[in-house]
């Protein structure tokens, strides 16, 4: 009885708290979405059983769930301390980090390269999503040398999801009266349906531009080292440039094989701009994935590689000033990616 009266004390408390933020976010618009049972969710993941994580994050655990015949993808936050997460020791509420995800995923869901929300479970202390299920797993998985298994994802696919994530970024940067900022963007965060459509997920960090401004000063800084950009983390300050630098390691990501944090320590680095532009510049003739390499392509391969390095470091510039627009980076991928079509 215990249990069943704690659901439903989280389920009138969230249920308002939802309503209040997804209403806040869209504007005075209320957007729908489906509630799912605590009961429902026990049945789809045979009560949690960890041999259905589909992947493990800073925060949470993405479960594999059936429901009335469909495959679904059910997202837990963990009740633990956020210590890694936060840049510092300030604690982090996950009620606050799935309250963000719920309103922003609703508000956005509808694009193709966003992994979308279907509905949440109220009656857990935290709000448990729910969202479509992506056959094909994380993108890191495929990419990252140290974990991917089998065949590694060939250049021309890496090309084409990288345009495609840069313009998922483009539209949150520019579709809405208030500027998205997603500020958590890492291969971990990407996950490929059936078709490798690449979709965008985990807007917990997420963060929007009062209108008319063009950045906002935060109280703590989050994210994963590595992805995270410096000046961020110097100054608290969030504008769309921090996005920026976040894609940027992606493309590194996607060009070396190796995960932005291991990019960082293998130039010596403190998380500062300097060193890493530095050693990427003195090795660009090594850093790339040799699976890449291996593929063959010719001349116009190569071209694009060096095409693709050039743009990710300016991405990561340590002057915002410098670094292009998320829609400038779409336009210049694109031009890449068509330049040996």
């Amino acid at each position: 009885m215990a249990g069943k009266r704690e659901r439903k004390r989280a389920f009138l408390e969230n249920g308002g708290l939802v309503l209040e933020k997804v209403v806040a976010s869209c504007n005075g618009r209320p957007m729908p979405i489906r509630t799912f049972s605590y009961q429902q969710l026990i049945l789809a993941t045979n009560s949690f059983d960890h041999r259905l994580i589909l992947h493990a994050d800073q925060g949470y655990e993405l479960y594999k769930g059936s429901f009335e015949g469909r495959i679904l993808s059910i997202k837990s936050y963990k009740e633990v301390s956020r210590k890694d997460l936060a840049v510092g020791s300030i604690a982090i509420s996950t009620k606050d980090l799935a309250l963000t995800d719920i309103a922003i995923s609703a508000k956005t869901s509808a694009h193709k390269n966003i992994l979308r929300l279907v509905g949440c479970c109220l009656e857990t202390s935290t709000p448990t999503l729910v969202y479509e299920y992506a056959q094909n797993g994380v993108l890191a998985d495929q990419i990252d040398i140290s974990r991917r298994q089998g065949m590694s994802m060939v250049w021309h696919s890496r090309l084409k999801i990288a345009r495609q994530i840069a313009y998922v970024i483009a539209y949150l940067h520019t579709a809405f009266f208030r500027p998205i900022i997603h500020r958590h963007i890492k291969l971990e965060n990407i996950f490929l349906d059936h078709d490798d459509v690449p979709k965008l997920c985990d807007f917990s960090h997420s963060i929007s531009i009062p209108e008319g401004e063009t950045h906002v000063v935060v109280d703590r800084v989050i994210g994963t080292l590595g992805s995270l950009c410096p000046r961020y983390m110097a100054t608290s300050i969030v504008t769309e440039k921090t996005d920026v630098y976040s894609f940027g390691m992606v493309l590194l990501q996607l060009l070396t094989g190796q995960d932005s944090y291991r990019l960082c320590k293998l130039a010596g680095n403190d998380f500062k701009n300097e060193k890493l532009l530095g050693y990427l510049r003195n090795h660009a003739s090594n850093i790339t994935d040799p699976t890449i390499l291996a593929e063959g392509g010719g001349t116009g391969v190569e071209q694009q590689l060096q095409a693709v390095l050039q743009l990710a470091l300016t991405c990561i510039e340590g002057d915002p000033d410098v670094r292009p627009t998320m829609v400038d980076v779409t336009k210049e991928l694109r031009l890449i990616e068509r330049s040996i079509a």
